[in-house]
């Protein structure tokens, strides 16, 4: 089976930065994009950051798009987060998703496969 692993959550204070990794394994398919959602307490879960197609465009949420700085590609099929001037707000479950999709979204329902997560929390 297809398996999506993530690494390098943990607990850090307000103002400092995390890196998170993410690698597929399994069986051969034609991925488009990889990168990240997070399903922060109490609210629905949200597109992060994404790189996507062979120039390996990328893709971020406003929130973040400052602050985070998401690399890879699909052709290694891994990719990094790498996490800067972290918030209270940035504690979240961080997910890793990939899409066979050959057009590009943020909506959750257009990702094929994901991880199991990691989490992430930002004291103040």
């Amino acid at each position: 089976q297809v398996q999506l692993v993530e690494s390098g959550g943990g607990s850090v204070q307000a103002g400092g930065s995390l890196r998170l990794s993410c690698a597929v394994s399994g069986p051969p398919f034609s991925m488009y994009a990889m990168g990240w959602f997070r399903h922060p307490p109490g609210k629905e879960r949200e597109f992060v950051a994404a790189v996507s197609g062979r120039t390996s465009d990328t893709h971020y949420a406003d929130s973040v798009k400052d602050r985070f700085t998401i690399s890879g590609d699909i052709y290694k099929k891994a990719v990094n987060l790498q996490m800067g001037s972290l918030k209270p707000e940035d504690t979240a479950f961080y997910y890793c998703a990939a899409t066979t999709s050959a057009t590009f979204s943020t909506n959750r329902a257009a990702w094929n496969y994901w991880g199991q997560g990691t989490q992430v929390f930002v004291s103040s």
